[in-house]
């Protein structure tokens, strides 16, 4: 948290305003947030650049400069990034000042969120083809390519959704949405899974993300919008954070359990538990 959901509706909210405009001045705050480049080579390279485009990609929010300077900005867990902060905003790490005298503020209480720089478009698709896989709301997102990533894999299916090197923006929240939606049980084995299952499965991943988008993404504690205003997908949750309330299909408790070393939530009933992870 955030996901792909909750960048993409910064992304929107703030591709208007700041696309066009000149980063006049880029302050870091806090030096562990691009370690480990300096904080002045960071500024050196990215003021006075008008930003051409503010892209995505997975869970990065991506600054595209002119003369292909680009610092892609990571929220982690607690990260948000806010138009003209109101006075006392706390957790500041970063300002970018842009040249109508706005001001984007990255805030993060437990100093998760990073920050890169990568110079050139060559050096930029590196970087992210090192971390990522496929966009799940892009074209290449298909039945097929996810059942030949679940082929001969022993890991649990919400460890191999959470690794964004498969599946490009999705955690722990839409996963277990996911799941839920598809009748999957979390800690089914990836490679056990019929081709019929990873077809839902893929529908699901994708009507999950559309339905967060929808909704502004989830704010649970600490996701804003770049206007401070709240996203609502929290209110919309088919399991997730449900820990014994009823199932919203057959009534029985949600569960709360661990699964890929995350919190996890499903209905026991609707996604059958696979009988080597049941109690004796």
């Amino acid at each position: 948290m955030p996901e792909l959901p909750e960048v993409e509706t910064i992304r929107r909210r703030l591709a208007p305003l700041v696309e066009g405009r000149t980063l006049r001045t880029l302050e870091v705050l806090d030096s562990k947030w691009c370690s480990p480049i300096a904080p002045s080579e960071l500024s050196a390279a990215l003021e006075g650049r008008v930003v051409e485009r503010l892209s995505r990609r997975g869970k990065y929010l991506i600054c595209e400069a002119e003369d292909e300077v680009y610092l892609l900005m990571h929220l982690r867990m607690t990260g948000t990034v806010l138009y003209d902060a109101p006075p006392g905003t706390l957790y500041v790490r970063v300002r970018l000042e842009l040249d109508d005298g706005h001001v984007l503020s990255f805030c993060d209480p437990r100093r998760f969120g990073t920050g890169e720089l990568a110079l050139g478009r060559d050096a930029l698709q590196a970087f992210l083809d090192e971390r990522l896989g496929v966009e799940p709301l892009g074209p290449d997102f298909t039945t097929e390519h996810l059942y030949l990533q679940t082929r001969k894999r022993r890991m649990p299916i919400k460890a191999l959704l959470l690794d964004q090197r498969r599946v490009a923006g999705v955690g722990n929240i839409y996963a277990n949405e996911a799941l839920f939606r598809a009748r999957i049980h979390p800690l089914r084995r990836a490679g056990a899974l019929k081709r019929g299952q990873v077809a839902a499965l893929r529908d699901a991943v994708v009507a999950s993300l559309q339905a967060g988008l929808g909704a502004g993404g989830a704010s649970i504690d600490d996701f804003r919008h770049p206007d401070g205003v709240k996203g609502a997908f929290q209110d919309e949750f088919l399991v997730h954070s449900r820990e014994g309330a009823p199932c919203t299909v057959c009534g029985t408790p949600v569960r709360k359990f661990v699964a890929a070393g995350r919190g996890t939530y499903a209905c026991e009933a609707c996604q059958t538990r696979p009988r080597a992870q049941r109690s004796p």
